[in-house]
């Protein structure tokens, strides 16, 4: 099993921003105490992140920018700010497994469950979602660990994920992570 955190390394710098900072925030205080339940069972927590168009880009670099002062993405990067043991992926579609090295990467770590958190719920979560159904991984999608700028279509995403994708959507605080590990 492995934690994605999909696109929460961000700049907020696209016309929607504030309305899904507004559901970002939230969702990050959930996501940071899911991520310290995760590391306590054990389990890998993989950033996944959009590249933002900087091919030449790290994701040092981008954690760095998102986090300046000025940044409107700074409060959700401080509570989500990646430790050195965290893995990332860099990715330059919506997909985290389009032409990205994610899938060879869970394939090393051995896992077939994921638990995909993150931005947004009916785009990049729900590609990324889609990609791994797809690749017969096993989904967890924690309702309270994904948001949108949108209430109507994050609702959406989920249930379409949870009827079309098998997803569990429990609630983080609903899920017993030594548990789905050993399963």
């Amino acid at each position: 099993m492995a934690l994605l955190l999909v696109d929460v390394i961000n700049e907020f710098a696209f016309p929607d921003a504030p309305a899904l900072l507004q559901r970002a925030l939230p969702m990050a205080r959930a996501l940071q105490r899911l991520k310290q339940r995760a590391k306590g069972a054990g389990v890998p927590v993989v950033y996944v992140n959009d590249n933002f168009g900087r091919w030449r880009s790290d994701f040092n670099a981008i954690v760095r920018h998102c986090a300046r002062r000025d940044g409107r993405g700074r409060h959700v990067v401080q509570l989500l700010r990646p430790e050195a043991d965290d893995y990332f992926v860099l990715k330059p579609k919506h997909s985290g497994f389009y032409e990205s090295s994610l899938g060879v990467l869970l394939d090393h770590l051995g896992v077939r469950r994921l638990i995909v958190t993150g931005l947004t719920t009916p785009q990049c979560v729900l590609f990324t979602a889609g990609d791994a159904y797809m690749r017969d991984f096993e989904l967890v999608i924690p309702r309270d660990c994904v948001a949108a700028s949108d209430a109507g279509q994050h609702r959406q995403a989920l249930t379409f994920m949870s009827r079309f994708f098998a997803a569990d959507i429990r609630p983080s605080t609903h899920l017993a992570l030594r548990r789905l590990r050993r399963r």
